[in-house]
């Protein structure tokens, strides 16, 4: 009897060492990021909320991780830009953007130049990409962290582009 309690309590112990212990994803998730902020990306889990969908009659929400780029101007100044964000799905709201991108803000704002570059950018962007968003502050996407490390210096390319042409 003094065998199987210690057994037990054996196993309890175990078994809660396990439950504490991170998975092999969460592992991957915390070296990505980690690699990230060496790139210089600062990353933040954020809840956004995409347009309606077609054929939708509410709009969906994300928790997700951004991978955020900040805005330096000249002399440290704030870049005057007007705010935009576009995401990974088919709605009314899709003008100048690629098939299956749509606007939740920023539609008709940006020159028929800006919009080739976001198109050309968008198209060499992983599929994990949910979302991409840029403001006076930052520039930042919105990425579903299923992707290598190495994908982190293709983001940041395709990242410094935008902030690059100022927009």
């Amino acid at each position: 009897m003094k065998w199987l309690i210690i057994a037990a309590v054996t196993m309890s112990l175990v078994g809660s060492m396990m439950w504490v212990m991170p998975s092999k994803r969460q592992r991957q998730q915390a070296d990505l990021r980690t690699r990230a902020r060496s790139l210089g990306f600062q990353v933040q889990l954020s809840r956004i909320t995409a347009p309606r969908a077609e054929g939708e009659s509410e709009a969906e929400h994300y928790n997700t991780a951004g991978y955020r780029l900040l805005r330096i101007g000249e002399n440290g100044k704030k870049v005057q830009t007007e705010p935009w964000h576009i995401f990974r799905v088919r709605s009314v709201r899709n003008e100048g953007l690629p098939e299956g991108w749509s606007w939740s803000v920023g539609e008709r704002l940006l020159s028929e130049g800006q919009l080739d570059i976001l198109r050309d950018m968008l198209s060499q962007l992983p599929q994990g990409i949910s979302s991409v968003e840029s403001t006076p502050l930052y520039v930042t996407l919105y990425w579903d962290e299923r992707g290598e490390e190495s994908d982190l210096e293709q983001l940041k390319v395709q990242l410094q582009r935008l902030l690059d042409n100022v927009f």
